[in-house]
């Protein structure tokens, strides 16, 4: 691809995506579009086509489910399927009387738009009872990792991020970032979608050994 094709696949899949910045994808999608169909090879035409019209189709579901922003979600069966079966989930427990968990959404609001492939969601704890136990959540605020249903990580408190109430965001990312869910858009040319059905069942914990065991901020 020449450098006019990739100028314009990089502004799709920049860090920085904005609500407003996501309103104007059609507009590049169609520019995509004609640079690919000026291509003297039939096949790499034939090809770029279909793999943009893929991940405009992609772009459009991960928009009209949340991606970019932070959510919250009061259903509990509602958590579950999100965190199945996004491939990379971000879910943050917290209580409402806990100042440290109000810290920790103002960071993840700010990842959330810059790690558009990752689904970034808040849910109370006494709205998921069931997730509380089952995940033996006991401390807050607890922050889960899931990449293709399963738990891969959990950030309980602050003493990971330097036991302090203040720290910059950039620390949380690095070390959210070690587990993979940090995941930003792809390019459109090289993407292969395929969708994976996966039931409810699937959620699996793999965080069986912490010891914590109080609620407490």
């Amino acid at each position: 691809m020449d450098a006019t094709f990739n100028s314009l696949a990089s502004r799709l899949v920049e860090s920085n995506h904005s609500r407003e910045e996501l309103e104007d994808d059609d507009a590049i999608f169609a520019e995509l579009e004609a640079e690919i169909e000026n291509d003297d090879n039939f096949a790499l035409r034939e090809h770029g086509l279909e793999q943009l019209r893929l991940q405009a189709s992609k772009l459009k579901e991960q928009k009209q489910n949340a991606h970019g922003t932070y959510t919250e979600i009061l259903n509990e069966k509602e958590v579950i399927r999100i965190s199945v079966n996004e491939p990379y989930c971000i879910v943050h427990f917290y209580h409402s009387n806990f100042r440290r968990c109000e810290i920790m959404d103002k960071h993840l609001a700010k990842l959330a738009p810059k790690y558009f492939a990752t689904r970034f969601i808040r849910v109370f704890v006494e709205n998921v009872p069931w997730l509380v136990e089952r995940l033996a959540i006991k401390v807050l605020p607890c922050v889960m990792s899931f990449v293709d249903g399963v738990s891969k990580d959990r950030l309980v408190g602050f003493e990971e991020l330097g036991n302090s109430d203040i720290f910059d965001t950039a620390v949380l990312e690095l070390r959210l970032s070690q587990t993979g869910v940090l995941r930003k858009g792809e390019n459109p040319f090289n993407l292969t979608y395929s969708a994976k059905s996966r039931g409810m069942g699937n959620l699996r914990n793999n965080d069986e050994g912490d010891a914590e065991f109080d609620l407490d901020d």
